[in-house]
């Protein structure tokens, strides 16, 4: 990198005095190096933030590749076991990793690590890669001395959560993609072929006056439609994309996640259930690795709240923070809370009474990823023929709307 990067230190000398400033450097490790040439113990180094700048929007808005992170702690994970020094195993992964993201994260980390910090310490500072969850399973490893053990229980969380997300994903798509080419068609139709039929009305209006009586309901509504479109397609257009955006940042504040999140869980046609289902594979996944990982109870269950991906399950975990805080149990909220099942509660009772916690959860983390499985299946076979009625009607009522005044007028004429 041409002029270098600039990093900010802290230091400090035999005698203890403390230290700070800023150095310019290719890398943390020079930097490292040259402040121990001074005869500094380094504290701290870290990169100072770059200003904002235009192509780095994208970045902000792109998220990283689960599947390539599953792969990358998958092989971290082996690398590790395999006795392979730390710094050889993060420059290795770091030269065959396709995600660029991933990619610099793991030149950070590598850098941080050469620095004389911790793996979790090095994690912490490219959080947008390793969320919290991951960083805490690892600092458990380091702490314990099972540090390939905690990254072979994180890479089989990560490849569990790649999968589930993958298969919900696919079941969306296809009626995702109907419904977006029938959005487009149907914007076509109303916006360049219900002019040419209106044309036509007043065509033959203005030849047969006496025969002419207004156009039907249907008729006004279409040609009504295809007017507005046609004719503040200026006004329509950025208030769209105004409410679109404007959507999207009311559901990732506070307020609206929660609206949001809790009107998800009520929507028919079993679609709630499903996303209920989702969550709580999620949960029960990410609840069973944190535990068998070694994290601390109260942590884990904070922890496991943050990343469900749901503000009804993150509240619930807040009762059962507050209860296992004050020595009581962990599955009588559970059980007390309506999000969970009957079942969910009994068996992290019987989890709690016999030490089985993390093999009682990991069941219930499969027997949720079957029900995906199977309602996400069944909910798409529903899907699909009520996206082609949904469809056909519209066109339906379209062409109907558009060919009564023609049947009316020659009614009229014969």
């Amino acid at each position: 990198m041409a002029g270098g990067t600039t990093f900010a230190f802290r230091a400090m000398d035999v005698a203890g005095t403390s230290t700070a400033g800023e150095l310019e450097a290719e890398s943390k490790a020079q930097v490292s190096e040259q402040l121990r040439q001074r005869g500094l113990i380094v504290l701290d180094v870290t990169e100072k933030s770059e200003p904002f700048k235009i192509e780095n929007l994208w970045r902000t808005w792109k998220k990283v590749d689960t599947r390539e992170l599953a792969v990358f702690s998958r092989q971290f994970a082996t690398l590790v076991a395999s006795g392979m020094p730390m710094l050889r195993s993060l420059t290795t992964l770091e030269e065959q990793t396709q995600d660029e993201r991933i990619k610099e994260a793991i030149a950070g980390v590598r850098a941080d690590v050469e620095a004389g910090s911790t793996l979790e310490q090095a994690m912490e500072r490219q959080p947008e890669v390793f969320d919290r969850l991951y960083r805490a399973m690892v600092r458990s490893g380091e702490q314990s001395g099972r540090l390939e053990d905690s990254l072979d229980r994180i890479a089989y969380q990560v490849e569990k959560s790649d999968a589930l997300r993958r298969q919900v994903k696919s079941a969306l798509m296809y009626p995702s993609l109907v419904l977006g080419f029938a959005v487009v068609v149907l914007v076509a139709v109303v916006a360049f072929v219900i002019p040419v039929f209106a044309g036509i009305f007043e065509e033959l209006a203005e030849e047969n006056p006496e025969e002419a009586s207004g156009l039907p309901l249907p008729t006004q509504v279409c040609v009504s439609a295809s007017e507005a479109i046609t004719g503040y397609w200026f006004i329509l257009l950025p208030a769209s994309i105004a409410l679109f955006v404007g959507f999207f940042r009311w559901k990732r504040s506070k307020t609206g996640k929660e609206a949001w999140d809790r009107l998800i869980l009520r929507l028919p046609a079993q679609i709630g259930d499903v996303i209920q289902k989702v969550a709580l594979a999620r949960w029960s996944r990410t609840f069973a690795g944190s535990v068998s990982a070694g994290v601390p109870m109260l942590q884990a269950i904070k922890l496991t709240g943050e990343s469900s991906g749901n503000i009804v399950l993150e509240k619930a975990m807040e009762d059962v923070y507050d209860s296992v805080k004050r020595g009581g149990s962990l599955a009588r909220p559970i059980q007390a809370n309506p999000i969970f099942p009957p079942m969910v509660g009994h068996m992290v009772a019987v989890g709690e009474e016999t030490g089985q916690l993390e093999n009682l959860l990991a069941k219930i983390a499969d027997f949720y990823e079957a029900e995906v499985d199977a309602k996400v299946k069944a909910l798409t076979s529903l899907i699909e023929p009520l996206m082609i009625v949904f469809v056909g009607g519209i066109v339906g009522f379209i062409v109907i709307a558009m060919y009564m005044p023609m049947f009316s007028l020659y009614d009229k004429i014969r």
